[in-house]
This record gives structure tokens, sequence and C-alpha cells, in this order.
């Protein structure tokens, strides 16, 4: 069984949280929704759940559009004609350089689990 996210848990796993009040940024999923149209949910019961290959895609357009500031226009092109399949291979593509700061990104929260599992167990010398 595939396991579907509702809009605010992929606001989440994207980090489009409001700074301050902690809400997720659901609109901005929506805009794309509307701009990109890889991206397409799923409706059950009225309410829109995405599979992990869309959060996926979702993923690849936030990284294109906030990291590497191409506009929208140029990473529709690039999503819509499946030009990074193309260079999976190749070490300075656009992809390879996605899934190197998304590894990155989880050995460093690895890294973090493992320290404060560390620093559990240690007594202040006081």
């Amino acid at each position: 069984m595939k396991k579907f996210l509702n809009i605010s848990q992929v606001s989440e796993v994207l980090n489009l949280v409001h700074p301050i009040t902690k809400k997720p940024l659901n609109h901005i999923i929506r805009y794309w929704e509307k701009e990109f149209r890889v991206i397409r949910a799923k409706k059950i019961n009225n309410r829109k759940y995405y599979s992990q290959k869309q959060v996926e895609i979702i993923k690849m357009i936030k990284f294109l559009l906030r990291n590497k500031g191409l506009t929208i226009a140029k990473t529709k092109s690039l999503i819509n004609f499946n030009v990074n399949k193309l260079d999976d291979y190749d070490k300075g593509s656009l992809k390879a350089e996605y899934y190197r700061n998304l590894f990155n990104l989880k050995s460093k929260n690895i890294l973090e689990k493992i320290n404060k599992i560390k620093s559990y167990g240690k007594k202040n010398s006081s």
C-alpha cells in the first residue's frame, strides 16, 4: 500500500513553514500545482493527497526554484521535458546536485541524532 501525504504534511516535509507561526505554507504548493502539470494530487473524499513520487517532483521543483534560482519558465522546461533524465550519471548535473544536497541534509540529521544519543547518558560535572 502506498503512503499518501496531505498538503500540510508535504509542506512540512519540504520545510515550507512560516518561521514565526509555524503554520504550513500550503499556498505555495497549490500555486506550483497550477503551474506544473506534472504535479497531480489524488482526490480522496474531496481532499488532495500526494504520492511519494509526487513529493519527489515537488522537492525537485523547490530545489530548482529556491536553491538554484531558476525562473518558473526554465523550471517548467526542465521538469516537463525530463531534461534531468538525460544527465542522471553526470556528476555536474542539476539532478546529481539535488541528490547530493539531499544526502548531506539526511547525513547531518543522522549525525545530530547520534550526538544526542551519545550525550544522553553523560552526567554534568559541576
